[in-house]
């Protein structure tokens, strides 16, 4: 009998033990939750854009990652985009974001080119990468460490964020048969595509996409370019030239920037910092596939209401592919932080062009000849 009373107060007190024991884990859990709690102080941004909220492939680029950096935590951290104009011009987040004027924004480097023409590689330069092989080069072949170098610079970090995939040539009001055709023809083209543009004839006008309908209008200018079927559609491009040039050269794979100001940046828990580059990385991914779907139906109704398309002359493609390897060697010589990626960048096309050209382009031929 005094053994089982012994045993009975043992178990009660082990019992009773763990039970203590249990509580105070709970309470520490507790304290440790609401000490979390604490520290996850609300954090709000704004983004400033290169873009018209009408431009909806462009402006949902830059939402989509505002929306995913909100829900990957948990709401704790937003930021509010805002259109063209709201915070800066189109063509200077840059500065915007540098100077501390807002924390982060989306944009492209070809609107920078007199700042650093490096820049532009981030966005897309004549005869260039396609998206697949832009991203290659970004991720797998040392660029993205390149550009972050270029940018840190202007006191920001980047991300690649949003693709248009390739884009067209341009709308003419006069179709383009030769070299000729170009000389002193007004077209909106920005970037280096514009200085190369400027080297085989064209008067290049650097214009934000929001002011070429107004320019064709006024007669300020008679060509330009912008995206693709889809967005060109929807600015209505197809009403001022009926003539749709193509390809891209200028553009064969264009990119967009999420640019952060580097002092906010660091000022970011480590987990929000992580959500920021997730929410650019899938904005990369799910852009191109959204603009490829709807430029493939648009092309039809471009096509359906009178729109003529026209492939450039060889002649036109030589001589611009050639205007800009003169432009790039002459920027490489006085630029060292051009020079730098323009080496990376050469030499990963040599290499990438030679491996597609086994095992994509022989593929693509086959099947786009046949067309079913």
């Amino acid at each position: 009998m005094k053994r089982r009373r012994l045993v009975n107060h043992l178990a009660i007190a082990t019992a009773s033990s763990a039970t203590l024991a249990a509580c105070r884990r709970n309470q520490q859990l507790l304290v440790n939750t609401e000490i979390g709690q604490a520290e996850r102080t609300q954090i709000e941004w704004r983004m400033a854009t290169s873009w018209s909220d009408k431009v909806e492939t462009y402006y949902q680029a830059a939402t989509r990652i505002c929306d995913r950096v909100e829900r990957l935590t948990n709401g704790n951290f937003k930021i509010k985009p805002f259109p063209a104009g709201g915070i800066a011009p189109a063509q200077q987040i840059l500065d915007a974001v540098g100077e501390g004027k807002v924390e982060c924004g989306h944009t492209e480097g070809i609107y920078y080119v007199a700042k650093s023409p490096a820049l532009s590689f981030a966005t897309s330069i004549p005869f260039g990468f396609n998206p697949s092989q832009l991203m290659a080069w970004i991720y797998g072949g040392g660029a993205l460490e390149l550009l972050r170098k270029a940018y840190a610079d202007y006191n920001v970090i980047y991300f690649p964020a949003g693709t248009t995939g390739p884009q067209m040539g341009g709308w003419f009001k006069q179709k383009i048969g030769s070299l000729a055709d170009l000389k002193g023809l007004k077209m909106r083209i920005p970037g280096i595509g514009g200085k190369v543009a400027k080297h085989i004839g064209i008067n290049a006008i650097n214009l934000p996409h929001v002011e070429i309908p107004a320019a064709f209008e006024q007669g300020d200018i008679e060509a330009a370019e912008f995206v693709g079927p889809y967005e060109d559609e929807k600015l209505g491009l197809n009403k001022f030239a009926k003539f749709y040039h193509y390809p891209g050269w200028h553009e064969p794979g264009t990119n967009h920037d999420l640019l952060v100001n580097l002092n906010a940046w660091k000022k970011l828990p480590k987990d929000y910092q992580e959500a920021l580059g997730v929410a650019a990385f899938e904005t990369q991914v799910l852009s191109q596939s959204q603009c490829e779907a709807l430029n493939r139906q648009a092309l039809q109704r471009l096509l359906a209401s009178g729109t003529e398309l026209v492939a450039f002359e060889a002649e036109i493609l030589k001589a611009a592919k050639e205007a800009a390897f003169e432009l790039y060697e002459e920027n490489a010589s006085k630029d060292a932080m051009f020079k730098a990626v323009y080496t990376s960048w050469k030499g990963f096309r040599k290499t990438i062009f030679s491996w597609n050209r086994i095992n994509e382009l022989s593929y693509d031929d086959f099947v786009f000849a046949q067309a079913n």
